[in-house]
């Protein structure tokens, strides 16, 4: 019976080499394509991979990865009971799920933008929000500083002429958030609302006909005939956002941060940086990103686990 079994799965498997073998012979210029793509991912993503383990080990340049002690979990145990630890997780998980909540403004754009009937002002609205998205972040931090200086910022000025008093936005750590998130929101609502305009061009419009025979009101419409289309596209994109939900990326928070506003501030990524590049404790550090990265592969697997599931759209 046992090989019986396993004659079948091996006709099973020399059938399907088959069957990839003829896709790959009939479609070679499409794998062509492709072969750039996984080529950069092996060199880049993959292979480097090799380095994780210097994470689990007393790094030392001079005996390289295999030469270097190997000391386990001692560095994960080190973060995990230090003081800043819960500052740390606290402040990341606070600004991913401040992210998290907007994330359907793009959405949103993208409904609103596809009901404009306007052909001019359309594609002046389209330029208008895609364009904050090729600003440098480090022009976005400069705009951010000048306008919320506390003697001559615009807003600030506007606040004393209403008769309130002037604020330190950026040394005050109750507003490192909103300014963050916000001026995030500003910077790539616009291109964000890409691809669900995309996906909404690939609507039938045959459809929003019979619902305006049969008296369906634009909002109706949208309701039951816009978002079910394009839902797809929104799970596949909110599954790719929870992905990288702990990586809030330390370049535009380092440029923000201060002293002053530290204790909102200071993010897995932006204490990585410092002990890896500028004190130079690579085992230390790479033992913290390990620590990011799995919690992202977790939630990745997890929620698009549950896409499958619930919705029978997922990424694999």
């Amino acid at each position: 019976m046992e090989l019986d079994d396993r004659n079948h799965k091996e006709l099973k498997t020399k059938k399907r080499l088959s069957i990839f073998a003829k896709e790959l012979l009939t479609n070679w210029q499409l794998y062509a394509f492709l072969l750039p793509v996984l080529t950069y991912f092996i060199i880049f993503h993959y292979i480097p991979m090799y380095g994780v383990q210097i994470a689990f080990r007393n790094f030392n340049a001079t005996d390289g990865f295999w030469g270097s002690e190997f000391v386990g979990f001692t560095h994960f145990k080190r973060f995990f009971s230090s003081y800043y630890f819960w500052r740390l997780i606290k402040n990341t998980l606070l600004l991913s799920l401040y992210q998290l909540l907007l994330f359907p403004l793009p959405i949103i754009l993208a409904l609103s933008l596809n009901e404009l009937r306007n052909g001019p002002f359309k594609k002046w609205s389209q330029t208008l929000t895609y364009a904050p998205h090729f600003i440098s972040v480090v022009v976005v931090v400069g705009m951010i500083i000048i306008f919320l200086d506390p003697v001559n910022g615009l807003v600030n000025l506007i606040i004393t002429f209403l008769g309130g008093e002037s604020i330190h936005f950026m040394a005050k750590p109750e507003w490192f958030r909103h300014i963050f998130v916000w001026s995030g929101v500003w910077q790539s609502l616009g291109w964000g609302s890409i691809i669900y305009l995309a996906a909404l061009a690939g609507v039938n419009p045959e459809l929003h006909e019979a619902a305006e025979v049969d008296g369906a009101s634009r909002l109706q419409r949208i309701w039951h005939i816009n978002i079910p289309s394009i839902l797809p596209t929104i799970i596949v994109l909110f599954i790719l956002d929870i992905g990288s939900f702990m990586s809030i990326g330390f370049e535009k928070v380092l440029l923000m941060q201060n002293s002053l506003n530290a204790r909102a501030s200071d993010v897995i990524q932006t204490f990585v940086y410092q002990v890896g590049l500028l004190e130079g404790q690579h085992s230390f550090a790479a033992a913290i990103g390990l620590f990011d990265s799995m919690i992202n592969i977790t939630l990745l697997i997890t929620f698009n686990y549950i896409a499958r599931r619930t919705t029978e759209t997922s990424l694999w």
